[in-house]
C-alpha cells in the first residue's frame, strides 16, 4: 500500500507540475515531453526522409509544390505573429519551416514538431484549391503548434506510471489474476482514455486550423466542403468503430467545424 500511495503521489505530482495552455483554445494539456526535443528529432527524420531514394520529392520549380510553399508560408506568417503578439513566441522561436510536395498515390499530409511539412499528391484532387489546401495545411500545422505529438508522449508515459500502480496493487495476487487486470488496464486505458484524446486533438487541430486558414487570408467556410468531400472519398473504406478510432466520426467532425466558424470569422479579412 505504501509503495502505490507513492506512485499514486507521483503520478499527481506529474499531472499537476506537467500541464501548459494550448494557444487559441486555451485546453490544458499534459507537458512531460519536452517539445524542443521532438523538434530536434524531427528535423533529423524529416531530412531523412526527404533524401530517402524511395521518397519521390516533386520538383521545387513545378506548379504544384510553388503553390503548397505559397500557401504554407502564408499560414506559418500568420500563425508566428499570433504566437508571438499572444505570448506564445517562445514555443516556436526555433521552428524552421519547410514544406514540400511528396508524389504519392496516399490521401494525406503531416506537419512534424518545428514545422516540417509534407503534402502529398494523392490528397490534390480532394482538396482542389487553395482554401482546400489552406484548410489541410492549417490543420497540420495546428497539429504542431498545439505540441500534440509532445503531448501524446505525456498521456503514454502517464498511463505507463498507472500500468505501474496497477502492478503494485496486485503483485500479491495469482499471476492468472495480474494477467486479466493487466490486460483490463491496457484496453481501458486505451479506449477511456488515449484514443479519446486524439479525437479531442484531431477536433482541437480543426478549430485551430480553421483560425490559422482565416488569419492567412483563407476563407474558413470553405473547410466545410473541403471535410464533405473527403468524407465521400473514404467513404467505402472500412474505418474501425469511432470508440476504438483517433478519429472522429465525419459527420462529428464536420458539424462540430460548422459550430466553430463563427469564431474563424473573425479572423477573416479577405484578400
Amino acid at each position: 500500500m505504501k509503495k502505490l500511495a507513492i506512485l499514486g503521489l507521483a503520478t499527481g505530482m506529474l499531472a499537476i507540475a506537467g500541464c501548459t495552455t494550448v494557444p487559441l483554445t486555451g485546453r490544458s494539456r499534459l507537458s512531460l515531453v519536452d517539445d524542443s526535443q521532438l523538434q530536434q528529432q524531427a528535423a533529423i527524420g524529416y531530412a531523412q526522409l526527404l533524401s530517402d531514394p524511395s521518397t519521390k520529392v516533386v520538383a521545387a520549380n513545378s506548379a504544384e509544390t510553388q503553390r503548397i510553399k505559397r500557401i504554407g508560408a502564408n499560414i506559418a506568417a500568420a500563425v508566428t505573429k499570433y504566437m508571438n503578439d499572444n505570448g506564445f513566441g517562445d514555443q516556436i522561436r526555433n521552428y524552421k519551416w519547410e514544406f514540400n510536395l511528396i508524389q504519392s498515390s496516399e490521401i494525406n499530409a503531416w506537419c512534424m514538431p518545428g514545422g516540417k511539412v509534407a503534402v502529398y499528391t494523392g490528397i490534390l484532387p480532394i482538396t482542389k484549391d487553395d482554401a482546400g489546401l489552406a484548410t489541410v495545411m492549417g490543420h497540420e500545422i495546428a497539429h504542431a503548434i498545439a505540441q500534440h505529438s509532445a503531448e501524446r508522449a505525456s498521456q503514454m508515459m502517464a498511463a505507463q506510471v498507472g500500468g505501474a500502480a496497477v502492478g503494485v496493487a496486485t503483485g500479491n495476487k495469482s499471476e492468472t489474476t495480474q494477467a486479466v487486470v493487466n490486460q483490463l488496464y491496457g484496453i481501458g486505458a486505451q479506449g477511456l482514455y488515449i484514443l479519446p484524446n486524439s479525437r479531442k486533438q484531431e477536433l482541437e487541430a480543426d478549430k485551430m486550423g480553421l483560425s490559422f486558414m482565416a488569419m492567412a487570408g483563407y476563407n474558413p467556410q470553405n473547410a466545410i466542403a473541403f471535410w464533405q468531400r473527403m468524407a465521400a472519398a473514404s467513404k467505402n473504406g472500412s474505418k474501425p468503430p469511432v470508440f476504438l478510432s483517433t478519429h472522429p466520426t465525419d459527420e462529428s467532425r464536420i458539424a462540430q467545424i460548422q459550430r466553430d466558424l463563427p469564431e474563424a470569422m473573425k479572423y477573416y479579412k479577405g484578400k
